[in-house]
This record gives structure tokens, C-alpha cells and sequence, in this order.
């Protein structure tokens, strides 16, 4: 995948934005548009302590709410650290919102105060559909991206 046409486009959409849901809306839209193996694009937001509720997204219907302590989606936002699954089936704990879904990779979202705002889901129905050029690419991404979010 070509990341830089995509990441140009999310630098231009979201200049001065500081709204996380505005952004959150762009960057589900882009970067679904744009990955070659999403399914579903999407944001769970932080919006109580150990709560994760669905923002925006691309693609067909998401779980509404993800405690902390479950799911891929969970243990990010529990971690800290991108969890990067090859085979969802294999993740203990994996919640299956869509049965379609086969990998998934999903990344804390953090402003520049360090406050984790969410996190951010892809999706896949092929298996192990996610490289860490892939994390390369979206970790500074979202830093550069969220910095003054609120």
C-alpha cells in the first residue's frame, strides 16, 4: 500500500481540527477508503473510566460498547499498545461483532495532553491482513493527528 497519497489527504482534511470526533469521522473514512483489506474502520471512544463506545466508522454495524476488559479493542485501551491480530480466533477473549471478521488491528489514540481518547479499529476479513508497516504508518499518524484534540 502507498500510504503517503492517504496520509497527504488525512494532513489537508484535518489541518486546525481539533475536534476528536470530527477527526475521528475523517480518518475512518480515509483510511477505510484506502486500506486494501478493511472491512470495518472505525473509532471506539473513551467515554467513561474503562468504557469504550462506538464513534465514527466505516463499514457494517459495530458493537455499541467495549469494557476495557474484553476484546482486542479492550485490551488496547487496557494496554497502552497496539494489538496487532494475525487470527482473531486465536485472541482469547475476541469479540466477535461481525463473524466475517478474520484479523483486526487496533491502535490507542492519545492527544498531546496524554489522555487515551479511544482507539482505532480495522477490521479484515482475511487473515493476518495487517503488517507492522502498517503500524509504522498509523502510529505517528494518529500522534501528529490528535495532538490538540479534545
Amino acid at each position: 500500500m502507498d500510504y503517503q497519497p492517504v496520509t497527504d489527504s488525512i494532513r489537508a482534511l484535518c489541518h486546525a481540527e481539533t475536534d476528536a470526533v470530527a477527526l475521528m469521522a475523517t480518518l475512518a473514512c480515509e483510511i477505510h477508503a484506502a486500506h486494501p483489506f478493511a472491512d470495518w474502520t472505525g473509532f471506539y471512544r473513551v467515554t467513561e473510566p474503562e468504557v469504550l463506545k462506538i464513534g465514527p466508522y466505516q463499514g457494517g454495524h459495530g458493537c455499541l460498547v467495549i469494557p476495557f476488559s474484553r476484546g482486542v479493542c479492550g485490551a488496547c485501551a487496557r494496554t497502552g499498545e497496539v494489538q496487532n491480530v494475525p487470527d482473531v480466533d486465536a485472541f482469547v477473549g475476541h469479540i466477535a461483532c461481525a463473524s466475517s471478521t478474520r484479523s483486526e488491528l487496533v491502535l490507542p489514540v492519545w492527544n498531546g495532553a496524554g489522555r487515551l481518547l479511544g482507539v482505532l479499529d480495522i477490521d479484515s476479513d482475511t487473515p493476518a491482513a495487517f503488517t507492522k508497516a502498517d503500524e509504522d504508518w498509523l502510529v505517528p499518524l494518529l500522534a501528529e493527528v490528535f495532538k490538540d484534540a479534545v
